[in-house]
């Protein structure tokens, strides 16, 4: 259950994380990144000479390189720090690693890669047995330069190219569902697809849900809320309960950092209570999956450029229009194993036709209820004692949601792909045209004529194909990084699985179990 303690003695360690590039908070004392209040500036301010000084002081003697993989995963190389001259060492330089065996579009013949940490990232390790200190790494080949095809710099040169053609930036969160696993709760057992928002004891293991924040937050992520999701499930002596964790907007880099590093977390928290956490798409059949929804805000300057003067800006449904446009081939990306596609069925708040709406959870891309027009009327209404200009100033928190991602996505990949289509709908002549032909204010499952999104990793790959011109422009998304993507979708074989496997209720077992930890 969410708030009673391990049936083990394995909770995780007190050692406390560390930070992705997030912005600082106006008191550095006050921030929960360690890093951040030792050496009393934004992590992203960080030099090679404050962590060499945070080593000294805090007693640090292992550190951790990883680095995001082909699967997607976080990979990690341990030192053991043997001396300052040591530690700079590896700070400066990084470390050699065998590229073809974390790509599969490197050749075992020229395999060698560089990993070098970036030092925004730095945090302390919250599960390790001794202090340890973990960095982010990028990528760079033979001769120095950034490697092409690393999920990291795929997306550095989305946002590059956005930024340069456009002179705007994609700001994203995600919201990261999962399912944890433990047997049925005797006293307060779960209602089956009502669990949205419960409490315990009504909902279990938001334990699990509040240790994973608290050390993301000292790493430096960047989180609005966690809770309780609707997925209830109980099969087979088992009690699959659903929890999700929101962030806040970030620069999309720092947005794929987030994730990566929350699925991570998860994994360790529930280990250490003895459970089990899958982000997989889908579960059980006819049951909530897990999706993998991101929201993202167009910012020019220091304002948000999808808030117009009566609402939605032409930016926006410009951007809205380039999601639409490449809806079929992101899935390439956000929707990676066949199971994906047992979740995008009519029905059961997953998109299957391409369109878009307000508060709409029918559809593709969803506009959420924002905040524009209310002014400060709702808090003199809950707090009629509050002062007259008790209103913080921020950027308009107004976003645009893509619905269609799930757990399987390569996180870093399914940005870049978003961030390229974005600029796509930025640049296209008909973008306003194609948005307002693509509104749908009822159950877009009923509108007649829609384009549907792939039945199939098979048909993502089609997709994909037809579109990658689009991917390709700007060097963003290098030629072979496309083709092995297409690959692998095409060799799952999967057209037309969910006809084949309808009734056989064996083989949708082994179909989710294979996929179980996917991400």
């Amino acid at each position: 259950m969410s708030d009673r303690p391990a049936r083990q003695s394995t909770t995780a360690p007190s050692a406390q994380p560390g930070a992705t590039r997030a912005p600082a908070a106006e008191r550095p004392d006050l921030h929960p990144h360690p890093l951040v209040r030792l050496l009393g500036k934004p992590a992203v301010e960080f030099t090679r000479a404050d962590l060499v000084r945070a080593v000294e002081e805090l007693g640090i003697r292992m550190l951790d390189l990883r680095y995001v993989a082909g699967d997607g995963r976080l990979k990690k190389l341990n030192f053991v720090i043997n001396g300052r001259d040591h530690l700079e060492s590896i700070l400066t330089y990084g470390e050699r690693v065998d590229g073809s065996s974390l790509f599969s579009f490197v050749a075992a013949q020229s395999s060698d890669l560089y990993v070098v940490p970036r030092y925004r990232t730095a945090f302390l390790n919250p599960f390790a047995e001794e202090p340890t200190l973990d960095l982010l790494c990028s990528f760079y080949d033979g001769s120095g330069a950034p490697l092409a095809s690393a999920p990291e710099y795929v997306l550095r040169k989305a946002a590059r190219s956005l930024a340069e053609r456009t002179g705007t930036r994609l700001e994203a969160l995600g919201e990261l569902e999962y399912y944890v696993f433990d047997e049925v709760d005797s006293i307060y057992p779960v209602v089956e697809q009502r669990g949205y928002h419960e409490s315990h004891p009504f909902s279990k293991w938001g334990l699990i849900r509040r240790e994973a924040m608290r050390h993301l937050a000292q790493m430096g992520a960047q989180i609005k809320y966690g809770h309780a999701e609707v997925g209830n499930i109980i099969q087979g002596g088992r009690e699959m309960v659903q929890g999700e964790i929101e962030f806040l907007p970030v620069p999309v880099e720092d947005a794929a950092d987030q994730i990566v590093l929350a699925k991570w977390v998860l994994r360790e928290v529930a280990y250490r209570h003895g459970l089990e956490v899958s982000f997989a798409p889908k579960i059980v059949v006819g049951q909530a999956g897990s999706g993998f929804h991101v929201h993202t805000r167009l910012v020019r300057g220091d304002e948000n450029a999808f808030v117009g003067e009566d609402g939605l800006s032409d930016d926006a449904r410009r951007v809205i229009a380039g999601y639409l446009k490449l809806a079929p081939s992101l899935t390439a990306f956000g929707n990676t194993v066949p199971t994906s596609y047992l979740r995008l069925v009519p029905h059961q708040e997953a998109p299957t036709s391409i369109c878009w709406g307000d508060r709409n959870r029918s559809v593709l891309v969803r506009v959420p209820l924002g905040w524009a027009g209310v002014g400060d009327s709702m808090l003199r209404d809950a707090n009629p004692n509050e002062p007259a200009d008790a209103m913080p100033h921020r950027i308009d928190p107004q976003t645009v949601e893509i619905r269609s991602g799930d757990g399987s996505a390569a996180v870093h990949l399914y940005l870049a792909a978003l961030t390229v289509a974005a600029r796509h709908g930025l640049e296209s002549e008909d973008s306003l045209e194609e948005a307002r032909r693509l509104y749908v204010s009822e159950d877009a499952s009923e509108v007649p004529d829609l384009a549907q999104l792939p039945a199939s990793c098979v048909e993502s790959a089609r997709a994909l194909r037809r579109m990658r011109e689009v991917y390709e422009e700007d060097d963003v998304f290098p030629a072979g990084l496309l083709d092995a993507t297409a690959e692998k979708l095409e060799g799952y074989d999967d057209l037309g699985l969910s006809e084949r496997l309808e009734g056989d209720v064996e083989a949708l077992g082994a179909l989710v179990e294979r996929h179980l930890h996917c991400g």
